[in-house]
């Protein structure tokens, strides 16, 4: 094999390595079992496993419902940037559990995070 389709194949292998384990790691972060996650995909929990380990490819449809089912955008598995500043997991953690509140609770969040922020400004200022 030329040395250029070589470089080309392991490029290929090392994007689909990384993609199976941002899939594997945003399951597991949502604590959903390979089985939960072939229902709603529509595939079989057998090629869940195989996309995890790297061995089986990913359609562009399938990457979007993953997506969907693991509260990501399409961009986050494959790295690709368009310009939206990365946040900590933490932080992503933070906006998809507020999400789920009412209005009038991120309205609360949202003042106690000014709160928080002002805090930190002082503190910082009497040192």
């Amino acid at each position: 094999m030329p040395a250029s389709r070589k470089s080309t194949s392991d490029a290929s292998e090392n994007e689909r390595t990384k993609l199976a384990e941002k899939l594997r790691q945003a399951r597991e972060y949502l604590d959903l079992s390979q089985d939960e996650v072939a229902k709603v995909v529509g595939i079989p929990r057998a090629a869940i496993s195989l996309i995890e380990s790297g061995q089986r490819r990913v359609d562009a449809l399938e990457l979007k419902k993953f997506a969907a089912v693991y509260e990501r955008p399409v961009s986050y598995f494959t790295g690709e940037d368009y310009g939206v500043p990365y946040l900590p997991d933490e932080v992503e953690h933070l906006a998809r559990a507020a999400a789920g509140l009412s209005s009038k609770d991120r309205e609360e969040l949202s003042r106690f995070a000014e709160f928080l922020q002002l805090r930190a400004t002082k503190e910082s200022g009497s040192k």
